[in-house]
């Protein structure tokens, strides 16, 4: 699969996020003028969906791939930038299974050339109070469940990543049961704005720090909910029990909505801090469901806000 391999050259090594777009642009342009046979890069027609995209300036590449929670990798914001390179992306497939009518192995460059690609603005909450403003390149979740012939009658998706100790050091600790789980609702799988992420900042191919080579991105909720490197989708009756609630059941939840009502017990989550701004950055007022209450604030209505940590 094209472009998908374990890189030896840092993302910062690379050309600058900057001088790149300024020269896709330009070959863009040039293109259009007929000056020449300027091949472009296959991401160039990604369409970006404004229905579902932020208005908001995204944070910048540097700060999106250099800020990171990825534990597979270490604890530190810097770790995955730093060690990430060691996980292989190529060959990926993703097993689906459980209640669906064509369980297997799927494999990666399958799953993307039956896919609608586009790119979505998404506001990205941590459940420790910080947040970014990221462009995903991917598609809908329910696409890829529909592919798969998954039972919508079926309550729960469960997810879980990769366990691979000798190129992911995190795991190397007991910091979170391995491998990382997570789940969702079957209504909140099939949700539009439920997206499987594959890329980037107009990029084909997510940097490792951020996921590679498939992740999970539910934009309503605490970025912990949005699992990475995907291995494996059950589709299920039974309601998953995610990583995080079960190493603390009294801090995190199934559901993990973006509440600003509903502080973390040892934080207060009415505010939040945008990656980017530094040290004299001023703290911004959370929104509930994140800012996307609009769209899915349906999806949970008659239960008890208070429960949605």
């Amino acid at each position: 699969m094209a472009g998908r391999y374990k890189s030896k050259i840092g993302w910062s090594e690379v050309t600058p996020r900057e001088v790149f777009m300024s020269r896709r642009q330009w070959m863009t342009g040039a293109a259009a003028l007929g000056l020449g046979a300027i091949a472009g890069p296959s991401f160039a027609n990604i369409r970006r969906n404004a229905k579902f995209s932020t208005l908001e300036e995204p944070n910048t590449f540097e700060e999106i791939t250099s800020y990171n929670n990825f534990y597979e990798f270490g604890t530190g914001k810097d770790d995955p930038a730093r060690f990430a390179d060691a996980l292989t992306t190529d060959p990926w497939s993703v097993e689906i299974d459980g209640m669906v009518e064509r369980p297997g192995n799927y494999n990666l460059a399958d799953i993307l050339g039956a896919m609608d690609i586009e790119e979505r603005v998404y506001r990205l909450r941590c459940v420790e109070r910080w947040s970014m403003v990221i462009p995903w390149v991917g598609f809908e979740l329910a696409d890829m469940l529909k592919m798969a012939g998954a039972d919508m009658n079926a309550k729960y998706v469960r997810f879980e990543t990769l366990y691979r100790p000798d190129e992911m050091r995190g795991q190397r600790r007991r910091t979170v049961p391995w491998p990382y789980v997570e789940g969702l609702r079957m209504d909140e799988a099939l949700h539009p704005l439920t997206f499987m992420a594959t890329g980037l900042y107009g990029e084909e191919v997510l940097p490792n720090q951020n996921g590679a080579p498939i992740r999970l991105v539910v934009p309503w909720k605490y970025g912990f909910k949005s699992i990475k490197s995907i291995v494996k989708v059950t589709v299920q009756n039974d309601e998953p029990l995610n990583s995080w609630q079960e190493i603390a059941p009294n801090e995190y939840g199934f559901y993990a909505n973006v509440n600003p009502n509903v502080d973390h017990p040892r934080w207060s989550q009415a505010m939040e801090r945008r990656v980017g701004g530094g040290l004299l950055a001023k703290n911004q007022p959370t929104e509930m469901f994140n800012g996307y209450g609009e769209e899915v604030a349906s999806l949970y209505e008659g239960m008890d806000l208070a429960k949605f940590y």
